[in-house]
């Protein structure tokens, strides 16, 4: 298809072309609503909960995905430690699992 032929469809001179624009636009359209709407607060969150997860310190109070609730003891790569009781009972787990920080560690000094 030449550029003659791409201008004539597109110009509504091709018959049908007024469609295929009001096609293509509702097309760009919807794609924009999804990423403004479904996308990009998704990767927001994402990333909110990444920075969470990386500026944990010993002495944090957080909470597990599966709703397990201790404080932080040690601190590895990709794993953290947990006291979770006044047995003194230690947890092991990976940061990932993490859900929210309950009580900072310099706010539990307070």
């Amino acid at each position: 298809m030449n550029f003659s032929a791409l201008t004539n469809l597109l110009t509504n001179q091709g018959g049908g072309g007024g469609q295929i624009i009001m096609t293509i636009i509702m097309v760009v359209l919807v794609g924009v609503f999804f990423y403004f709407f479904m996308i990009r607060p998704q990767k927001k969150q994402e990333k909110e909960i990444n920075e969470m997860r990386n500026s944990l310190s010993v002495g944090d109070e957080i909470t597990t995905i599966g709703g397990i609730i201790g404080k932080v003891i040690s601190i590895r790569d990709e794993t953290v430690v947990i006291e979770t009781s006044h047995d003194r009972t230690k947890i092991r787990l990976l940061k990932s699992a993490i859900s929210k920080v309950d009580v900072k560690a310099e706010d539990a000094q307070k």
